[in-house]
């Protein structure tokens, strides 16, 4: 346990530790983005899917 300890601490000394923190940070940015979109962009195509599903079941039966 202690060595763990002393081990993060030189890890969050160190540039590299930093560095690779604020890497992580973005990367959680940029897969959160990612997700949203993909999320917003399925809502959408789902209701245009579902509209243009309407528009050809009733030129069927009209």
């Amino acid at each position: 346990m202690r060595r763990g300890m002393q081990l993060l601490r030189v890890f969050a000394q160190e540039e590299d530790g930093i560095a690779l923190t604020e890497y992580l940070i973005l990367l959680g940015l940029l897969i959160a983005g990612a997700i949203a979109a993909v999320i917003i962009a399925g809502t959408n195509l789902a209701a245009a899917w579902n509209s243009w599903a309407g528009f050809f079941t009733n030129l069927n039966y009209n």
